[in-house]
């Protein structure tokens, strides 16, 4: 079935707002009250949109990808993997139209690395790029972090943990988010999909109700990638936080808030064997949910939305992160994280002014900004209005002038970014 369009979707929305949902009151009601009737009633819709969209399981699927799309994640020609499923060598395609035409799910693609890496050892790590523990290879992570709204963050989190799963790794996404975007875009409505402490909440909480990290991880529908959901209940580990804190005497350590903050890392250790890449989504404000993601990170990804008023805030909010994790850090010794880059967001090449601030920031930052810029694009706009990305949607759905222009643009910036990890596992990119 065609993936639906931004314009099929929100006539249908439309036409489900047209319907009734209750007698408005007579009275002006408190505002607390009308927030809540008016979340409840959104959510309704929002459910309704979901079960027009995804009929029938109202579940997120990932396409298919033709012979040439396999070819070019595995690493190899159209022309190999044609002849692989002819000879019946290794796993077969999904499926083969009458006119011979070969489609690949991600699965068969992973099958087919593990395949390939296990008949070809000298080339195992080209095709499985699995990190290897016993070769010193840690696990990444990278916490991807500004403290405003609109500079590309929840984007770029989801963009890249969706790559790297393209690219064959296994990733492991967390929304440290209350508004849980990131969620949203790997497939659940967590008001409607989870019950309580089933986000990643329930695994940094410091209360009797805490729970594995290992027992709130998610399936999504992108083979190799799992989620560690976003949810409202994440707002009370900023409230809780403080609550929890002993009262200290002048000159003690803040070796009790260090403790607290260093949750999320501690929970991460525990499935660290599972994984070779996880991604932290933080909130767009540095509380403590930011600050945890910053102290779990090995990288961190600091979005940049090039305008004046961006870059202004964005130097006091480095100015606090240097502030705080010092204080963090005293109590807990070496810092985990010893990759900072700046990434380019939303960017518009044709804007004079847009082309001013990213030289300035190059000329102040160095190689410490990436080169690539995740350029403004309608297509993922697009998509994101009907909670897809560019990588579910596929090349049909859009102009193709414009997809293609997103995609070589996503491709840079998250290739870049691969590269990073590869040069902290010693593996030449």
């Amino acid at each position: 079935m065609a993936t639906p369009n931004a314009v099929d979707v929100f006539s249908q929305a439309n036409e489900l707002l047209k319907r009734p949902v209750g007698p408005w009151l007579d009275e002006p009601a408190p505002v607390h009250v009308q927030t809540a009737a008016d979340a409840a009633l959104l959510s309704s819709h929002l459910s309704g949109i979901r079960q027009r969209l995804l009929s029938p399981t109202s579940k997120k699927r990932l396409r298919t990808f033709s012979s040439g799309e396999a070819a070019r994640l595995i690493g190899v020609s159209d022309g190999y993997l044609r002849q692989l499923s002819l000879s019946g060598d290794g796993p077969q395609p999904s499926s083969i139209s009458l006119t011979r035409r070969r489609s690949y799910t991600l699965e068969d693609v992973n099958a087919l690395r593990a395949h390939l890496a296990a008949h070809g050892s000298a080339k195992a790590k080209y095709y499985l790029p699995h990190r290897n523990p016993k070769a010193g290879e840690q696990l990444q992570i990278l916490a991807v972090a500004n403290c405003r709204a609109a500079s590309g963050k929840t984007t770029t989190a989801t963009y890249l943990a969706q790559y790297m799963a393209l690219q064959g790794y296994r990733v492991l996404a967390i929304d440290l988010d209350a508004q849980a975007s990131m969620s949203t875009l790997l497939g659940y409505q967590p008001e409607l999909d989870l019950n309580p402490n089933a986000s990643i909440y329930g695994a940094i909480r410091c209360d009797v109700d805490h729970v594995p990290l290992a027992s709130v991880i998610l399936k999504t529908y992108f083979p190799g990638l799992d989620l560690c959901p976003g949810h409202l209940e994440l707002q009370e580990f900023e409230h809780a936080t403080p609550r929890n804190l002993a009262p200290r005497k002048a000159g003690e350590t803040n070796s009790a808030e260090a403790q607290i903050i260093l949750r999320l890392r501690s929970a991460i250790a525990t499935v660290a064997d599972n994984y070779d890449v996880v991604i932290l989504d933080c909130p767009p404000q540095l509380g403590y949910l930011t600050l945890a993601g910053l102290c779990a990170a090995t990288g961190v990804i600091v979005t940049v939305n090039p305008q004046m008023l961006q870059i202004a805030s964005m130097s006091q909010f480095l100015s606090m992160i240097s502030d705080l994790l010092s204080v963090v850090l005293e109590a807990v010794g070496e810092p985990n994280s010893t990759v900072l880059r700046y990434l380019i967001t939303q960017h518009e090449p044709n804007d004079g002014l847009q082309t001013q601030i990213v030289a300035f920031l190059r000329a102040q930052f160095g190689e410490r900004v990436l080169t690539a810029p995740m350029i403004k694009s309608p297509a993922i706009s697009e998509a994101s209005l009907i909670k897809q990305t560019l990588y579910e949607t596929g090349r049909d759905n859009s102009a193709r002038v414009t997809f293609d222009r997103a995609m070589e643009s996503l491709t840079a910036v998250n290739s870049q970014i691969e590269n990073l990890i590869k040069a902290a596992w010693g593996r030449a990119n």
